[in-house]
């Protein structure tokens, strides 16, 4: 019989909504559950394409006798972590404060006030490498609750207070300045990997936060070591087994240095990031292979994650099927070299072999290889190599294909929105920009309500009940500005308008000018989450500056300029400190130190000089650079303003800092004002 699940809409808690554990999902009931029977509570945290939390549901959550165990003994609740971020950040926090180190599934015993008292990660069914059994565990858990609640009580609320005290120094409020950026950019070099690309060892995740903040750097600065370990990188992630050598698109992570194996999930914001990473690469250097990865991975965005309703759905899972119906993670990627044979023909399979790098040995689990572009002297032929991918992309689709996570995450579509946008224009792909409206127009439909609030995520056209928290305000509307920027439509510089009002309102300390994750009217967790560093995507803090910055930009907002430059004292803090884990936050303050500049384009619509300086001016690599585009009679964007034509030409109008260049009709001259 079904659990409490059954009637949510996070494909991740569907999937235990027929667990024997009578599972709830995070809501006030369940505490007070707890509460009524004098049970801890049992918080298990994880998300749809996690490898590690499919194996402990398999081992313990779909065991019967672990279930009736836990049943007996405790409250159950089950949290998607891509649903709600506060509950994970705040809980994530505690249990890397009191272990040194996180990760999913996260397994945290609560008391019925929501107080953690003991963590974990995953256990396994039997103890093993030192780490004791799932029901050692409860077994333990149980008789602290009931021969030593006391110290349990003690404990739980020692650590609350500990939370409590964790607040950061946000530094002194000053904007960074040149040094600062200086002093990020050295950190980084002794942190690079010169022979590999990429920053640190192993795991190796794609640095797409710190590649914008080194390609803005070098658009200001002119500096080369910025540009190399820019292009250096996404070289050796656009070669490596990250990198989906048929069919485009990113894996979360290299489990090596060099980039040949990855943790084969999918996810959305990863490839949205890297997919505007490789197009601002182009932009800057023209690179070929730049080019070709920006547009793989946004047609596998739009191929492979768009859903029916015209948004992004969050994930692929790393998991399927190998053939035999064992789900093995990988499966769906990694070719022998029998099986290239057996596709292709003995001459082709051996071509294959070679281009891929493709061994008897392997790369991969047994004997089995992850498609590379390993740098070799061997000149192949393009047109075969062409035929080669398109005949084993059409094999592998024959395979069983990975499972989706189909819930729009609003911050995730947001960043969508922004790279394809953008990629759509550099490329004249009309269709990409086109998606890019889509997705938008189901973040107003579906997420928007009107308050002005969003939504976190939503299903099959549904908007789910959990609150937006800052990354999706902030996220959703860089991608509403990106898309003013490329379609001229004042209505989503308007849309963005309201979401960083509720930024500056719901989500900003009016004192510090600090940020919050969560709404000033949200949820009350045991401590409101906080959190500038950039990880897998850029911090709602950092995202919430940019957005701020760009739309201050675009429209004279004095509070939105004042909100961003308040927000960006974190990078003066961190910057110097830990620029791997402010990436973003660097690359606003990039464009905060060049204006950003601000570009109208005035001309009729449809005309060839018109479009010739919109395009100029979209390519432009100067930081964070905006762009407006109309008619001189229009009154859609504020920049348009008291633009007129030049003579009757189609003109382009470029100001900075309050000052404003003589408007030129020569897209060379605008090309040269927004790169010197």
């Amino acid at each position: 019989m079904p659990n409490r699940l059954a009637h949510e809409t996070s494909p991740y808690l569907l999937q235990h909504a027929d667990n024997p554990v009578d599972w709830w999902p995070w809501s006030a009931e369940a505490f007070e559950e707890a509460r009524k029977r004098g049970v801890p509570v049992l918080l298990s945290v994880g998300y749809s394409s996690c490898h590690w939390c499919h194996v402990m549901a398999h081992e313990s959550f779909e065991d019967e006798a672990t279930a009736a165990y836990l049943n007996e003994h405790f409250v159950n609740v089950k949290v998607d972590r891509e649903e709600r971020p506060d509950v994970d950040a705040v809980y994530m926090e505690a249990v890397q404060a009191a272990t040194g180190q996180g990760g999913w599934p996260m397994t945290v015993f609560l008391t019925p006030d929501a107080e953690p008292f003991y963590f974990g990660t995953y256990f396994p069914p039997a103890p093993r490498h030192g780490m004791p059994s799932f029901r050692q565990v409860l077994e333990g858990v149980r008789g602290a609750w009931t021969d030593r609640r006391g110290e349990v009580a003690e404990v739980a609320g020692k650590i609350v207070r500990d939370l409590a005290e964790r607040e950061m120094s946000f530094g002194s409020g000053e904007v960074p300045g040149e040094e600062d950026l200086a002093g990020a950019l050295l950190g980084l070099t002794r942190e690079y990997d010169a022979s590999r690309g990429g920053f640190g060892g192993a795991p190796k995740f794609p640095p797409s936060m710190v590649i914008e903040f080194l390609l803005r750097h070098h658009a200001r600065t002119g500096s080369e070591g910025a540009l190399q370990m820019a292009q250096d990188t996404c070289e050796r992630m656009a070669r490596g087994g990250i990198y989906d050598q048929l069919g485009g698109g990113f894996a979360r992570y290299s489990v090596d240095r060099e980039w040949v194996v990855p943790h084969f999930e999918k996810m959305l914001y990863d490839n949205a990031l890297l997919c505007r990473v490789y197009a601002h690469l182009w932009r800057t250097t023209g690179s070929e292979l730049a080019r070709r990865v920006a547009l793989e991975t946004a047609d596998f965005m739009v191929g492979e994650l768009r859903t029916n309703e015209g948004g992004f759905a969050s994930a692929l899972d790393a998991d399927s099927d190998d053939g035999t119906g064992r789900h093995v993670e990988g499966a769906y990627y990694v070719w022998t070299p029998r099986q290239l044979r057996e596709v292709l023909g003995a001459e082709d399979g051996e071509l294959a072999a070679r281009y891929f790098g493709v061994t008897e040995e392997g790369t991969f689990e047994e004997g089995s290889s992850v498609l590379q572009l390993p740098q070799q002297d061997e000149l192949f032929d393009a047109e075969k190599v062409a035929g080669t991918r398109r005949r084993l992309l059409a094999a592998r689709a024959e395979r069983s294909a990975p499972g989706r996570d189909d819930k729009i995450v609003a911050a995730w579509n947001g960043l969508a929105v922004a790279a394809l946008a953008e990629t759509g224009a550099y490329f004249d792909r009309p269709d990409l920009v086109d998606a890019a409206i889509a997705a938008a127009d189901l973040l107003v439909r579906v997420h928007l309500d009107d308050r002005a609030r969003l939504s976190r995520t939503s299903k099959d056209g549904q908007a789910g009940a959990n609150a937006g928290v800052l990354e999706d305000y902030a996220d959703v509307a860089e991608g509403f500005l990106a898309l003013a920027s490329v379609t001229g439509e004042g209505v989503w510089l308007e849309f963005a308008g309201f979401l960083l009002d509720q930024v500056i309102m719901q989500f900003t300390d009016p004192g510090s000018g600090a940020l919050y994750d969560t709404a000033a009217d949200a949820e009350r967790l045991i401590r409101r989450p906080q959190d500038p560093t950039d990880n897998a995507t850029p911090s709602g803090w950092s995202a919430a500056a940019g957005a701020l910055l760009s739309y201050a930009a675009q429209t004279g907002a004095e509070p939105h300029r004042t909100a961003a430059e308040r927000a960006l004292g974190v990078v003066k803090a961190l910057g110097p400190r830990a620029p791997r884990f402010i990436g973003w936050g660097l690359a606003v303050a990039e464009a905060l130190l060049d204006g950003p500049r601000e570009v109208a384009v005035v001309g009729p619509e449809g005309h060839p000089l018109t479009k010739a300086l919109h395009r100029t001016a979209l390519l432009g690599t100067a930081p964070g650079a905006v762009v407006a585009v109309g008619t001189p009679e229009s009154d859609e964007l504020p920049l348009l303003a008291d633009r007129p034509l030049v003579q009757g030409e189609p003109a382009a109008y470029v100001c900075r800092n309050f000052t404003c260049d003589a408007p030129t009709t020569d897209p060379d001259r605008l090309r040269t004002a927004l790169s010197s």
